[in-house]
């Protein structure tokens, strides 16, 4: 009998590529959870696959709802199970934190309330993140798995919450619950509500004059470790595949350590325009505290996995201005906000 994944937020960047990867490298069956009004643009290329029903199959719930979720998870019956859906950014939880702790707090409960259920011996990946380390000092870096939790955020206390919760159904009811603190990963798919993305898509838009030749930014200052969403996809499978430990968490992360002032400079310097471009300071963009060192270390996860980078900073900008070029050739006029 093959084995079956389930996704959850499979429409997301990191949920699509997630399918992307399954799709290329395993033989299982894979479930995506959505919800009924998520955008499906990022996984369109399997809608052939999905229509004759031949791997991949799409069930609709909304993990804040515990009947949905549960019937998900039942025509599912998972044997591996990536938990990525989130309200995932950390901007939006400042002005909608209670939908932020629902959807991420109690969202996670119903889904491992769920498998509990249905799928009690799953492998299951919980996607908490590295914000829950939060502010940090430069004596803490790079940060370890045992570094004291400072939320910087609603949507870092609300991944904290995640955290826990994935540990404590690991120890409380022996479930095969894993639990990543992903660093910042990007590339293709990117959503425009993070700072690199929405440098790339203000320098797609200018490039095609549909906005003045400026990049509005934020806090620049802020040091940040990067990795490919495609070498995130990997380790997220080789958690659940290689010697899975239930109730462990890991740091994942890149190699390639910047400033978002360097990151910022290095898009301009892919552009079609360079020296063009005028920087511009969005007070709308500046988070009250912000998580500002957020460098990892990975060696717990590498050592257990073999997992590391593959994809290069360089090709990873690459590829997202790329993408966010073509979103600009396809939607330009809709995009400029």
């Amino acid at each position: 009998m093959k084995q079956r994944a389930l996704i959850t937020g499979v429409t997301g960047m990191v949920g699509s590529h997630m399918l992307d990867y399954l799709y290329m490298n395993t033989n299982w069956d894979i479930w995506g959870l959505l919800r009924w009004r998520s955008p499906t643009k990022n996984i369109k290329n399997h809608f052939k696959a999905i229509n004759n029903k031949k791997r991949v199959f799409l069930v609709y719930a909304d993990i804040r709802d515990p009947i949905s979720t549960r019937h998900a998870i039942k025509t599912a019956r998972p044997d591996f199970v990536f938990h990525l859906a989130a309200q995932s950014f950390p901007q939006t939880s400042f002005n909608s934190p209670l939908d932020t702790y629902q959807t991420n707090i109690q969202g996670t409960t119903n889904v491992l309330d769920a498998l509990k259920e249905f799928s009690k011996n799953a492998m299951i990946h919980v996607c908490s993140s590295s914000e829950v380390f939060g502010r940090v000092s430069k004596n803490e870096i790079p940060i370890k798995e045992e570094t004291k939790f400072h939320p910087a955020s609603p949507y870092a206390i609300s991944k904290i919450g995640t955290d826990l919760i994935g540990r404590f159904y690991a120890e409380a009811y022996g479930m095969n619950v894993m639990t990543t603190r992903m660093f910042t990963h990007t590339g293709p798919r990117r959503g425009d509500v993070f700072a690199e993305a929405s440098f790339a898509k203000q320098i797609a838009l200018a490039e095609n004059n549909f906005i003045e030749k400026e990049i509005s930014v934020g806090n620049l200052n802020s040091l940040r470790t990067i990795a490919d969403v495609r070498d995130a996809v990997r380790a997220y499978y080789l958690l659940l595949t290689v010697k899975p430990k239930a109730g462990e968490y890991y740091n994942i992360g890149g190699k390639h350590t910047v400033k978002i002032s360097r990151l910022l400079n290095d898009l301009i310097g892919l552009s079609k325009l360079k020296k063009q471009l005028k920087i511009v300071v969005d007070k709308e963009r500046l988070r009250p505290i912000d998580a500002d060192l957020q460098v990892p270390d990975t060696s717990k996860f590498s050592k257990h996995t073999g997992w590391k980078p593959e994809i290069s900073y360089t090709q990873t900008l690459i590829d997202l201005l790329e993408y966010w070029r073509t979103m600009v050739k396809i939607n330009g006029n809709l995009l400029k906000r």
